[in-house]
């Protein structure tokens, strides 16, 4: 059966000859253009609707959440609460940053546990002076330190904040906020528009705000409980692409079966920014200076062939009977930047039977109830939680034991993780093909007696 496009010669001749040989390569011809329009097309939709998703961690959002507490004769005063339930994406220093633009001419006469960066023209205004004045108010979090009554509950951390997964207690982030010139009750307050979150770099999208049931308190006592008068939510989301157009970590590989180490891929970050690098070895390293931070947050790395601020080591250590051990490295190459609450997320098949993580902190990650084959990795507070800048201490690691299940095997790099992701942002990993390979069939004695002589260790210890 043909097909017919209006006003095309060819195809109207087409469809009285259907059958001739020309006729069928046309229609084969078109037909092929259009499934690429169709694929096409689907391929965009799908991925503007997944730039912000990620498969692991599928309901990850920061959601900023107003309760109005009381009217006032221009306004009202509310509290503004930050929850990061993304499991292992936190915001780092300098910290968070919001902005919106008001509905109406509302002003900000005081705040308490935050503060606006600007404080625009409050020229009109006699005797008392509001806060900010201006339409686009843009808020940071107080430094840790600030006088007692300036502080509010859950504020004063220079907008750092934990993820859900990892401290779910310093996941929060909140401040309170009086406003005028605004609606006096529920029918007049007009939602802000226009949410922006910065954390501390470009990277989240916000929705709008949407108006939901008032949330309730519990008293100290816990014996009574109250509700705000009125609530409204906004949802941000993240995406790597909208964060930065090349990654910012890589994965390297190797194996005690092979001594072939698989780096890092060449250019793996991106290598325009050769300029703003060092040799570890130069004399730039005892400047006065190099390790403070910029305001632009604009890395000074120590050069190499991949260019990345940090780099993640998966090292096969060794093979038992029953286990086998892994050794995962992390090494910062920014000489400007420390690591507070690192996050390290692997996906492996065999995370389902994690044994022992000796030096980090192990939390399994179930972002499908079916599947689990995910975990995070972080530091032992007040041990390894932070990653050190660049030089002879920034590095952290520690030591995986797995325990073989039925598809255990180590062909095909299946000891090697399928994703790896750093402070929430997916690393590099080389091409497959590039993986240390197992030895061929003249060395499987030598495998076979290796691996029979760290069984007999590990059982010697084990025992002792």
């Amino acid at each position: 059966m043909g097909f017919h496009i209006p006003g095309n010669p060819m195809s109207q001749s087409c469809m009285r000859f259907e059958h001739n040989t020309h006729c069928r390569q046309y229609q084969h011809e078109m037909l092929g253009k259009m499934r690429f329009v169709i694929s096409a097309f689907f391929f965009l939709m799908m991925f503007s609707y997944t730039a912000a998703y990620d498969p692991l961690d599928p309901n990850g959002n920061i959601t900023i959440k107003w309760d109005i507490m009381s009217w006032t004769p221009d306004g009202y005063v509310a509290v503004v609460t930050m929850h990061n339930f993304q499991m292992y994406r936190h915001i780092i220093s300098p910290g968070w940053t919001l902005g919106w633009t008001w509905a109406k001419k509302e002003v900000i006469w005081s705040m308490v546990g935050a503060q606006t960066t600007e404080q625009g023209d409050c020229s009109k205004f006699k005797g008392n002076i509001p806060h900010c004045c201006k339409k686009t108010p843009t808020v940071v979090d107080l430094l840790p330190g600030v006088p007692y009554n300036q502080q509010f509950s859950n504020c004063c951390k220079g907008g750092v904040v934990s993820s859900w997964g990892q401290d779910p207690a310093a996941s929060v982030s909140a401040f309170q906020v009086s406003v005028g010139l605004a609606g006096t009750s529920n029918k007049t307050v007009k939602l802000p528009k226009n949410f922006t979150l910065l954390g501390p770099g470009p990277g989240y999208t916000c929705g709008i705000a949407k108006i939901v049931p008032p949330t309730n308190f519990l008293t100290p006592d816990r014996r009574r409980k109250t509700q705000a008068l009125m609530t409204w939510n906004v949802t941000c989301t993240y995406s790597q692409l909208r964060a930065r157009k090349n990654p910012s970590c890589c994965v390297s590989f190797s194996s005690f079966y092979n001594e072939t180490i698989t780096p890092c891929p060449s250019c793996a970050c991106g290598c325009q920014n050769k300029n703003n690098c060092v040799q570890s070895d130069s004399k730039l390293l005892s400047m006065v200076g190099i390790n403070t931070p910029r305001k632009d947050n604009v890395p000074l790395l120590q050069c190499t062939h991949h260019m990345c601020p940090v780099r993640v080591h998966w090292h096969l250590k060794i093979n038992y009977k029953d286990y086998w051990r892994v050794k995962v490295s992390i090494t910062n190459f920014n000489y400007r930047l420390n690591y507070t609450l690192w996050t390290l997320v692997v996906q492996h098949p065999n995370l389902n039977n994690v044994t022992q993580v000796f030096s980090f902190d192990y939390k399994p990650l179930v972002p499908y109830e079916s599947i689990n084959d995910t975990g995070m990795f972080y530091g032992m507070k007040f041990y390894n939680d932070q990653l050190m800048e660049a030089g002879p201490f920034g590095n952290v690691q520690s030591e995986v034991l797995f325990q073989k299940d039925n598809s255990f095997t180590f062909k095909q790099g299946w000891a090697f993780p399928r994703k790896v992701y750093f402070n929430g942002d997916e690393c590099m990993l080389p091409l497959p093909e590039t993986y240390p390979f197992l030895p061929n069939s003249a060395h499987q004695n030598l495998l076979a007696f290796s691996t029979f002589i760290s069984s007999v260790i590990f059982l010697l210890v084990t025992v002792w």
